[in-house]
């Protein structure tokens, strides 16, 4: 058995090295998301974010046991503090996703695997900050094509 393949048996170990993941998305993306999220290992660990405009579009995903599914109500969140607007589309997911990016990766060595799969101002905001407050590389970081926010690889 290598270190890569992954298996019931395999991912059951503890030496198993398991990849962190942080994956994005929203209400126009969840067909997206869930073809990721079957795509990948049992033993993935790391963090969902979905931002969804009100708790009807809250559904059952099948993440990984070892992933932290978070759900963003868009109708339950103001918008820019001291404005009393709404939250606009992307600015949830943005502010929880760049939050958690601040803490979580931290290393120069991290090698956490990057899907972006929401609405264009989210997605670019996100981006943003973590090329450039963080130095991710941006072609390190999975952005739809049309969004033409990743070097061609």
């Amino acid at each position: 058995m290598t270190a890569t393949e992954h298996n019931d048996a395999a991912c059951r170990t503890p030496r198993h090295s398991r990849v962190q993941h942080l994956i994005t998305a929203d209400e126009t993306s969840l067909v997206d998301l869930e073809a990721l999220l079957a795509t990948l290992p049992i033993c993935s660990t790391g963090r969902v974010f979905v931002e969804v405009p009100d708790e009807s579009w809250i559904c059952d995903l099948d993440v990984p046991a070892r992933m932290v599914l978070t759900w963003l109500d868009r109708s339950r969140r103001s918008g820019d503090p001291g404005t009393g607007r709404a939250c606009a589309p992307g600015q949830a997911l943005a502010r929880a996703v760049t939050a958690w990016a601040d803490e979580m990766l931290c290393t120069e060595d991290d090698h956490t695997l990057v899907f972006l799969l929401g609405g264009f101002l989210g997605t670019a905001d996100i981006h943003d900050h973590l090329t450039g407050r963080l130095g991710i590389a941006s072609d390190a970081i999975h952005t739809p094509e049309r969004f033409g926010l990743t070097a061609s690889r």
